[in-house]
């Protein structure tokens, strides 16, 4: 018998971090991704210091700051998703606390982030980011509702 791969993996190079509910959050990012209207092949999110993220973002996009995710859609356009999250544990505590919001519910509302992207979401323009901002409330209040 052949172990299918699971679609979800999460990998954890900032070491002093360990993502609770796992099974759970899966089961519900297969739910988004279904409601959005796409298929999953694979999603990895990768979680790490600021200094590792602000590595990749100088790399790979020429941007000089912190930021909590990058997001890299792996897959070509209307076949099943396929992408890396990284995910900057220093930046999602700091947020928090800006935020004035646990950093369980900064952390889903970012992984949420992420996957919105691999689904055709912008964030640059405000409109953009207005209706990324809905979606992101609308998936954590589904979340959490559970």
């Amino acid at each position: 018998m052949v172990k299918q791969k699971d679609p979800i993996q999460y990998f954890y190079p900032y070491k002093s971090f360990s993502f609770v509910n796992r099974s759970a959050f899966k089961r519900f990012i297969e739910l988004l991704v279904k409601k959005e209207g796409y298929q999953l092949d694979e999603l990895r999110f990768i979680f790490c210091s600021d200094q590792e993220l602000l590595k990749i973002n100088k790399q790979y996009l020429q941007h000089h700051y912190f930021t909590d995710i990058i997001t890299f859609p792996l897959s070509e356009k209307g076949a099943p998703l396929n992408g890396e999250m990284y995910i900057s544990i220093d930046r999602i505590k700091q947020n928090a606390k800006t935020l004035k919001v646990s950093f369980c519910e900064e952390l889903h509302r970012v992984m949420i982030h992420g996957v919105l992207h691999l689904c055709d979401y912008k964030d640059k323009s405000s409109q953009e980011i207005k209706k990324m901002r809905e979606r992101e409330d609308h998936y954590l209040r589904l979340y959490f509702r559970r």
